[in-house]
């Protein structure tokens, strides 16, 4: 009689692990932050991020050569897997508010889920001001007096 020989499992190692479970990725807030950032602004009805349009941020990023904020009016935690999100929202007059915010809040999750592969567990949506259109009028007189 002959013996066969049966299969035997593969030894737990380096080269049963799969490629992609070899190591750890860590996603830093801040980057969280930009994409729940630029989602947001890719909004109708969202005028800009942040607490107030006529802030300091919005003067320097009319500074020539300045770069925007992208993350301004986002704060985030991330863990391993998850992600929470509070945006601070200006909107534009005359759009219903909760419209927009479900909007807004639709498009992040789908953005930072998708770039990251993070759960977002929760984002947290505060408007805080309203941009009128005589707003605008205020806001062009602002500009730089020197070049």
């Amino acid at each position: 009689m002959t013996d066969i020989a049966k299969p035997t499992a593969p030894k737990p190692g380096p080269d049963s692990t799969p490629p992609g479970e070899r190591g750890r990725t860590t996603i830093a807030v801040g980057v969280v932050e930009k994409i729940a950032g630029v989602a947001a602004r890719e909004v109708d009805g969202v005028y800009a991020l942040g607490s107030g349009a006529r802030g300091f941020g919005a003067v320097r990023e009319r500074v020539p050569g300045a770069k925007p904020n992208v993350g301004k009016g986002v704060k985030g935690e991330v863990g391993e897997k998850q992600a929470a999100l509070d945006i601070d929202l200006i909107v534009e007059y005359d759009v219903p508010i909760h419209k927009v915010a479900a909007s807004v809040r639709t498009h992040v999750i789908e953005a930072v889920e998708r770039t990251t592969g993070l759960e977002v567990v929760e984002v947290n949506i505060s408007v805080n001001d309203v941009h009128l259109p005589s707003d605008q009028d205020e806001d062009e007189s602002s500009e730089s007096r020197v070049q």
